[in-house]
């Protein structure tokens, strides 16, 4: 690993903006800001992660609806979903990630398009809100005649003790023909939206996984878990993995459908793009169906080559190999035409990353691809072992947090259990160094003398920009308008700017265009903030680390 000595002090950066805490919230957040320490290339610092944000501080964090109707439920097109409370909320989480499907005829069924909520009143918050509820529901019946019906909880569900669970009962033996369920991913959950996606993992597994078993016709079928489809992105992976000749079988919910998730068992493989919103699904399917899991990465030419050459190799099949080496090959040659040029403009320009699920780690990938350095990078809602590694997940500490979420017991199913992946087999290809149920994390992979910061707020992206002006900051679009205010290009990933896709071999290419675009363009330079012209109050606290 490269050390960063020729830029300002790391531990002059942390050490300063400690300073600017009061005491207790400094010594946790100094637990939060790490100075990455890569030794064996894979010994790493310990982060703290998946701790409450600090009340008054603006996070980037999201909450724990988003995360479970937004995130990982939101890309489903033919699973109806009400949202049980305020119209707010609803529409916040309407496709305001860039979800995109693609329905193989005008007649199939598609809800995307549509916000459906409750919109909860004063009344139904004094009296309760399950009758309007069930008549939602009516409705919905009465207009979409849907397969399925899922019902997500808001904070104001929560708090007056609306049970979605109940109502979900209720309409499903008035209406037996329509899969009805809910989900308690209330906003205040958790400490992020990470607990909504765990919430969505638990209810998708068992209300809906296993209840078809009809296999996707082909040979080397394959779930991929973790991709949705933000500005195309599934539709460029389901590109690529048809001309090599893996069967996608579903999507874990970019472009997915009711149908696929429940036979999603009768798969061969499932892979892994973003560990930290749906690794729970992968490890109920592996005990309950056999189904083996491992990380994959399609963000970045090099990392979507390897992806696809481990997918070719777990099946060992030689016809198989050589075909997805040819795609390989293929694909590269006008990649590398653009990424040749497009370095030459960007080599040496800097980065930080500060992005949810997996996207602050596998966007290196994409930016390194053309010459550019990570200064910084940090996740709004992961866990330590997405920044150190699933090696350390037995020495994660279970918080009250955490137990907010239930906590599923799996035992193999005794008739449709059947390892893919006898142990043995298993045995010999780890020893091997194929890599099954794993995830090295984030830190292993980036530069000694980087920092890492988990939550990073706007007052620590700030100082950051001010001490060490990076070229390009990618973040959400909370951060987006004040990193522009001070004249530097802002990539937003979480839902692309109305651009994409920016997964696969023709996402490398937009992306390395995209980012060309906005480092060599001359409009930033006129930005001018106006903290710059007015006087600002500053003070510190007596924080000694």
């Amino acid at each position: 690993m490269a050390d960063i000595t020729e830029r300002p002090s790391v531990e002059n950066f942390k050490e300063e903006v400690l300073r600017s805490y009061p005491p207790k919230i400094a010594k946790k957040r100094a637990k939060q800001i790490i100075i990455n320490k890569v030794e064996n290339q894979e010994e790493v610092p310990v982060i703290q992660a998946n701790t409450r944000t600090i009340p008054g501080i603006i996070t980037m964090r999201g909450c724990a609806y988003a995360g479970c109707k937004g995130v990982v439920l939101g890309p489903t097109r033919d699973i109806l979903q009400i949202t049980h409370g305020p119209v707010g909320c609803g529409f916040y989480s309407w496709l305001t990630r860039r979800n995109q499907t693609k329905p193989e005829s005008l007649s199939d069924t598609n809800f995307m398009t549509y916000a459906m909520s409750t919109d909860l009143q004063e009344d139904e918050i004094i009296f309760g809100g399950e009758k309007k509820l069930r008549a939602a529901i009516d409705e919905a019946v009465a207009l979409f005649h849907p397969r399925a019906i899922g019902i997500f909880a808001t904070c104001p569900v929560g708090l007056i003790g609306d049970d979605v669970h109940a109502v979900a009962r209720a309409m499903e033996e008035k209406y037996p023909d329509i899969n009805i369920f809910g989900f308690s991913c209330e906003g205040y959950k958790g400490v992020s939206q990470s607990a909504g996606h765990h919430v969505a993992n638990n209810k998708v597994f068992t209300d809906v996984v296993g209840l078809s078993d009809k296999a996707r016709e082909g040979r080397f079928r394959v779930n991929i878990l973790g991709e949705y489809n933000i500005g195309g992105d599934a539709f460029e992976i389901e590109r690529i993995v048809a001309d090599c000749g893996i069967t996608l079988h579903s999507t874990f919910s970019g472009n997915s459908t009711y149908e696929e998730f429940s036979s999603a068992h009768t798969a061969d493989l499932n892979v892994v793009m973003c560990h930290r919103s749906i690794n729970y699904l992968a490890g109920m399917m592996e005990t309950r169906y056999g189904i083996p899991w491992f990380k994959v990465n399609f963000v970045g030419a090099g990392a979507t080559s390897k992806s696809l050459l481990k997918i070719a190799n777990y099946f060992e099949d030689p016809a198989l190999i050589k075909k997805t080496e040819e795609v390989i090959a293929r694909e590269m040659e006008e990649v590398a035409k653009v990424r040749d040029d497009v370095k030459s403009r960007c080599q040496g320009k800097t980065a930080m990353l500060y992005v949810g699920g997996s996207r602050a780690h596998h966007y290196q990938d994409l930016l390194k691809e053309i010459g550019m350095t990570i200064l910084s990078a940090g996740y709004e809602f992961a866990h330590r072992d997405d920044y150190e590694g699933r090696k350390i997940m037995s020495s994660i500490v279970v918080d009250a947090d955490s137990r907010n979420i239930e906590e599923l017991t799996v035992e193999p199913d005794p008739e449709r259990y059947k390892p893919r992946v006898t142990p043995e087999e298993r045995a010999r290809r780890e020893a091997e160094g194929f890599a099954f149920s794993d995830y090295r994390g984030m830190m292993p992979e980036m530069d000694n003398q980087t920092l890492v910061i988990d939550d990073c707020n706007h007052y620590e992206l700030e100082e950051l920009i001010d001490r060490y002006h990076p070229d390009l900051v990618c973040a959400g679009i909370k951060e987006k308008y004040v990193v522009q205010k001070h004249g530097i290009p802002m990539k937003q990933l979480h839902s692309y700017d109305y651009m994409g896709p920016f997964a696969g071999y023709r996402g490398a290419i937009n992306f390395y265009r995209e980012i060309d675009r906005l480092l060599n363009s001359n409009v930033f330079k006129f930005a001018r903030a106006p903290w710059d012209e007015n006087p600002q109050i500053h003070a510190s606290y007596g924080f000694n680390g």
